[in-house]
């Protein structure tokens, strides 16, 4: 089953624009808060060594990080539709500086677990509104947009364990503090996306060019739970590599922690290019055959990957990164069309999720590495891909790419 649409006349279609300069700027705002979220991944070594951390308790911080954001997302994306708070992107990102400068210091492991529950509130308030503003500015190419918020913040992740190596591990925990100028930064470029968003807010509301006839809601109400469960084969597995890569290469193949580390870089460099990619495809071949491929296509690669060497292990990581990633994009923009009107509280549930679902797998995964050992996890791991297979029972929903002024 699928929805129908009716187009309007050219002359209304040809009057969105696609601001890249607001795009741009939410993206290096991506950047500049997942760097800082992934140099806290990056540096579990190090925490592990200071503070004699089990996997386990390991899994916890990162439980404390998720589960702040994932709770919280979807609150205020709900609040947000309902009475935008233009300015909520620098404010949120204040959390996050707090949390990057209690990480510098913290002298507990309880200290450690409020740090990354403060940097976890910051991206409850980020990711819901930043995805608004991508919406906002993508002038219809919805795909391409929420690419471009993403892959912003794929960067910072794949950025976070080179700045770990090259400056954290050698200079020790204060030298965490040097990076809340990165959120000082963020806080200046999201006063102004929020100044553009308030303009915006002002401005009359353009006539809409397509209509949708909407899904029956049992449809609507399955299709979630399917993109749910997607989720949760995604993130479990996305988390295996990004909290316990580091480990399971050093356990397994003896490797240095700063070689283990530049793994992990290429992982997270094939993850930011799979997510720019993920969104124009599905602008232009449909978001479900993107969600298909990307989830389904991988499990022969995440099941060979526990048996194979250490440069082989490499090159599948890729490849396993680039296609797992560019299914978030479509996931996201499907979700919004399935339900219009709602882009906040969607939003904020699927980024929501994705903290939620990978802070439970990390505290999940942990507490097996300490039982049965990080390489029976990685095998374990490996038939979560196979869930992908539910995608085919997501109803078609039409592509609403149309023409563009240049």
């Amino acid at each position: 089953m699928s929805l129908q649409k009716v187009e309007a006349a050219p002359s209304a279609i040809a009057t969105e624009v696609t601001r890249f300069e607001v795009l741009g700027a939410i993206s290096v705002s991506h950047f500049l808060n997942d760097s800082i979220q992934s140099l806290m991944l990056a540096v579990y070594p190090l925490f592990k060594s200071n503070f004699d951390l089990s996997f386990a308790q390991i899994g916890l911080i990162t439980l404390a990080y998720q589960l702040t954001a994932s709770v919280i997302q979807p609150l205020v994306g709900y609040v947000t539709d309902r009475h935008p708070v233009p300015y909520s992107l620098p404010f949120g990102m204040l959390f996050t500086f707090g949390g990057l400068l209690l990480f510098s210091v913290a002298p507990t492991y309880g200290a450690l677990l409020l740090a990354a529950a403060l940097v976890g509130l910051g991206s409850s308030v980020f990711h819901p509104e930043s995805s608004r503003v991508a919406r906002m500015a993508s002038g219809g190419r919805h795909g391409l947009a929420q690419s471009i918020f993403q892959v912003g913040g794929n960067v910072g992740s794949a950025a976070g364990p080179l700045l770990a190596a090259f400056l954290v591990m050698p200079n020790g925990q204060h030298s965490l503090s040097w990076f809340s100028l990165a959120a000082l930064l963020a806080i200046v470029i999201l006063s102004f996306v929020g100044r553009w968003y308030q303009h915006q807010h002002r401005q009359p509301k353009p006539v809409a060019t397509v209509v949708m006839t909407p899904l029956p809601s049992t449809l609507v109400r399955r299709s979630m739970i399917i993109l749910v469960a997607l989720m949760f084969s995604k993130f479990l597995y996305l988390t295996s590599i990004s909290s316990y890569l580091i480990f399971y290469l050093i356990q397994r193949f003896h490797v240095a922690v700063q070689e283990a580390q530049m793994h992990l870089f290429i992982f997270l460099a094939a993850v930011a290019a799979g997510t720019l990619m993920g969104g124009p495809i599905g602008d232009r071949i449909g978001r479900k055959q993107v969600i298909w491929v990307s989830l389904l296509g991988i499990a022969p690669f995440t099941l060979a990957l526990p048996y194979v060497g250490l440069n082989l292990s490499a090159i599948l990581t890729v490849i396993i990164g680039f296609l797992l990633a560019s299914a978030f994009p479509a996931i996201v923009v499907y979700a919004q069309e399935l339900v219009p009107g709602k882009v906040g509280t969607i939003s904020g549930l699927f980024f929501g999720l994705a903290f939620g679902l990978g802070g439970m797998g990390a505290a999940l995964l942990g507490e097996w590495a300490d039982v049965w050992g990080i390489q029976a996890v990685y095998r374990m791991c490996a038939f979560l891909p196979l869930l992908g297979v539910l995608a085919v029972f997501l109803p078609h929903i039409p592509g609403t790419s149309r023409r563009h002024t240049p």
